[in-house]
């Protein structure tokens, strides 16, 4: 199981510094987001800083992008980092697809079902399988000079990831993708019973064996050898959950586990500003399902316990924000990376 960071908008230089340090650490990898800021160039320059990390995108807002954009990006960041780069793709929400990128939205599953398909099709061309001809229900791709073709490198077989939640987009994952990014708000009862049931059936649809599709986990994981010492980072995952937690599509993480009514209660209390009563909300037996909460030295089995089997990667979602805030816990957190590794 490899262990990655989970990381957003920076400089160039502060992406490099970064990456040197949790390579020098013993992580595995760097996951980048895209909000305020484009993944790629950052990943290119911590890369080059750090060549034996495996960087993917978690994930590269897809629907604004011609598939055939987001496969030349893939393709030279492969090419560049010798193969250790995983492209992941996902649909975001529909207000920032139509509001802020002025993209089209309608049947986000099926779009992006036809999305990665279109970029492997860019890949396969890419690599000399054969000529582009993707006929799609939403995109079509059919012209590939040679002189627009991208140059040929050793590193062609390139993974496509999405995100995804709900069953359709599971299933969808299941159909046509290399691997799913988990959402940070989950349960191992929403992985058990409900994304992974709902992934083999895709991959039962498309002849495919569902074992061969990775997931991508990111986690709460709150470290501390006191009380003390975790509070600010309970309260800090509590807070997360808690904003996750508004959006009425999740309101089944929490009743699955016997939580009715969360979802509401949070949304009230966010229209109302109170963004305390937000994470008081999240009591302690709920951060169990959702978070792991332990002493520095337990960390590693406690994530190899509920993840080993079933993570391909597991990816830290708080911890670069916990080493801007306390430099010294680098060196904690690259214990418990060798640790979960080996």
């Amino acid at each position: 199981m490899e262990f990655d960071l989970m990381t957003g908008s920076s400089t160039w230089a502060t992406a490099g510094d970064l990456a040197r340090r949790v390579e020098d650490q013993g992580f595995s990898g760097m996951l980048y987001t895209e909000t305020g800021q484009v993944p790629w160039m950052q990943i290119a320059a911590a890369a080059m800083a750090a060549p034996s990390l495996t960087f993917t995108t978690g994930i590269a807002v897809a629907f604004p992008r011609s598939p055939m954009v987001s496969a030349q990006v893939a393709w030279e960041l492969a090419g560049e980092t010798n193969g250790k780069f995983r492209l992941g793709l996902g649909s975001q929400v529909k207000g920032h697809v139509v509001r802020r990128y002025s993209a089209d939205f309608d049947r986000p599953a099926r779009r992006l079902l036809d999305y990665v398909l279109a970029v492997k099709a860019c890949l396969r061309a890419f690599r000399g399988d054969e000529r582009l001809s993707h006929e799609g229900e939403f995109y079509n791709l059919s012209l590939l000079p040679d002189a627009w073709k991208p140059r040929a490198h050793d590193f062609g077989d390139i993974k496509v990831d999405i995100s995804s939640v709900g069953p359709l987009m599971n299933r969808v994952a299941g159909q046509v993708a290399d691997g799913v990014h988990v959402h940070p708000m989950h349960s191992m009862h929403y992985i058990q019973n409900r994304l992974l049931p709902e992934v083999a059936q895709g991959a039962e649809t498309a002849g495919r064996v569902p074992s061969e599709i990775d997931l991508i986990v990111p986690v709460f994981a709150v470290a501390g050898d006191t009380p003390e010492e975790r509070a600010p980072w309970v309260h800090r995952a509590k807070t997360q959950i808690a904003f996750y937690g508004t959006t009425p599509n999740y309101a089944f993480q929490f009743e699955d586990l016997g939580f009715d009514g969360i979802t509401k209660t949070l949304g009230d209390k966010m229209k109302a500003g109170d963004l305390q009563g937000m994470a008081d909300t999240i009591s302690d037996e709920m951060l169990d399902h959702f978070a792991l909460v332990s002493p520095w030295d337990e960390m590693a089995d406690r994530l190899r316990e509920r993840y080993a089997g079933t993570a391909s990667r597991v990816v830290m979602y708080l911890t670069e924000e916990h080493m801007r805030k306390d430099p010294e816990s680098i060196d904690k957190w690259g214990e418990v990376a060798r640790a979960t590794r080996s």
